[in-house]
């Protein structure tokens, strides 16, 4: 079966190679965004794994209700403590951000940008009040905007691991490593660092070492993959020439129907009749 991605950066593709086969796995996704685009879950939800997907801005985690019914939908920001904080909306809605800093440099950008206040809660409560007694999560997904220190602060690496950790490492909008910080904090928690995409960094749990060889090669042909755009595309022009044929079906089906009727005997023996139907109102034309 051909693997479809949806992940910006086929995120999903090296995890899948990674753990395809794990059957009905399961993930967290911090900062989930959307159900699909540019999701690293999508494909895997449509495969029969369920996750917890967390995102504070509300109108992505009503399209997640939506689309995710059978997956755990938080609509909450993650950080390294529980409480309050104000979380900048901006007018890309995957730019948003609880760090200040980033803000005032969208702010200084052009951005248009809102302020709401929303609840913070951390990995270790997450996985405490989400993840069933003995579930194993499979993979992490951190994308948090700048916030990534803080979200892998919050968890408790001892009792809570998970065999592949993906966060994005560079700084919003930019190339610029940032991984630096946060980095130290995974690599002290026995993971190994397996593989950098450009924008990501992968890291697999010392006791899932067997996993390591996955992340060797970037994805290639040999991952027999389709990305999203191209199936919906395909899927499009399918149905366009399907309507097309429907079309030309009925233009061949009226085109029998009128043939029929020419052919028929009524038709030839009213041709008189129509011939002096059409010279008479030529005549009273003539007469207006």
């Amino acid at each position: 079966m051909t693997f479809i991605s949806y992940a910006q950066n086929f995120e999903d593709v090296l995890l899948w190679r990674a753990l395809k086969h794990v059957e009905h796995g399961f993930y967290i996704d911090v900062g989930a965004f959307d159900p699909e685009l540019d999701s690293v879950t999508k494909a895997f939800y449509d495969r029969g794994w369920r996750g917890v997907n967390i995102e504070p801005n509300p109108q992505f985690h009503g399209r997640l209700q939506d689309r995710r019914p059978n997956d755990q939908n938080l609509c909450r920001a993650v950080g390294g403590h529980e409480g309050r904080e104000v979380l900048c909306l901006l007018g890309n809605p995957g730019m948003s951000t609880l760090d200040e800093a980033i803000t005032k440099q969208h702010e200084q950008s052009g951005w248009a940008l809102t302020r709401q206040e929303v609840p913070v809660t951390t990995l270790a409560k997450i996985w405490e009040e989400c993840v069933p007694p003995g579930q194993a999560v499979h993979f992490l997904k951190v994308d948090v905007e700048g916030l990534e220190e803080a979200v892998l602060q919050g968890n408790n690496w001892i009792d809570h691991r998970p065999w592949i950790v993906v966060v994005e490492a560079t700084l919003p909008m930019s190339q610029t490593e940032s991984h630096g910080k946060w980095e130290p904090i995974l690599l002290s928690a026995n993971y190994r660092f397996a593989y950098a995409d450009g924008l990501n960094r992968f890291y697999v749990a010392e006791e899932h070492s067997e996993l390591m060889p996955a992340f060797q090669y970037p994805p290639n042909v040999w991952d027999e993959f389709l990305l999203s755009g191209q199936v919906m595309a395909e899927a499009r022009a399918s149905e366009a020439e399907a309507k097309a044929q429907q079309a030309e079906a009925k233009a061949q089906q009226a085109e029998a129907a009128l043939s029929a009727v020419y052919n028929s005997t009524s038709w030839r023996l009213t041709v008189p009749l129509r011939r002096i139907r059409s010279m008479f109102l030529r005549h009273c034309k003539k007469l207006i």
